[in-house]
């Protein structure tokens, strides 16, 4: 059976996240040591709240340079929310530095007549590379669940395999 590190930070829905991995037929490992993630099979940066505080937490669990470094490794890891922010170089948010593993910023939607921020609400997604192995089971016209005022602007838009639109704006759901 697939062992999942679940990153523990206090930063994150730990709970629901086990949970959705757990459906999936993984065994989860809620740690924040970094010999028990770097022998799990893959890896889950959860995230709820702002970009500057998960990152003061990362850092005061000395977190940055072993994330860093498995992230990199080609084992399997995803970030969700504030998790996926983090991975990028920085953010409009707040004023620490990301992780830098993905070239490219975190940024607010700009303000416009008719949406509201924080975006809260379905959207139907836009696979922007349909063959992506996230993608697998999902259905190319599936709604997801947003509650979000950043998203992701990659450097590379190679990376984005699914977008969204709110308001006028079409931004990144998802980077592999």
């Amino acid at each position: 059976m697939t062992t999942i590190a679940v990153i523990d930070y206090d930063m994150g829905n730990l709970h629901s996240a086990c949970k959705g991995l757990q459906a999936a037929g993984a065994t989860t490992l809620v740690t924040d040591s970094v010999a028990d993630i770097e022998k799990a099979d893959g890896v889950l940066l959860p995230g709820v709240g702002a970009f500057d505080p998960a990152m003061q937490h990362l850092r005061s669990r000395n977190l940055i340079e072993p994330i860093r470094r498995i992230a990199l490794s080609g084992k399997p890891f995803l970030g969700i929310c504030v998790g996926l922010q983090v991975l990028f170089e920085g953010s409009e948010e707040g004023s620490e530095a990301g992780l830098g593993i993905l070239p490219g910023m975190i940024r607010r939607f700009k303000n416009e007549p008719g949406i509201t921020i924080p975006h809260m609400g379905w959207n139907q997604l836009s696979l922007t590379q349909p063959d992506c192995p996230l993608w697998k089971g999902i259905s190319p016209d599936a709604w997801v669940y947003f509650v979000h005022s950043f998203y992701a602007a990659p450097t590379d838009p190679g990376i984005n395999v699914a977008s969204i639109t709110h308001g006028s704006q079409t931004v990144t759901a998802a980077v592999a």
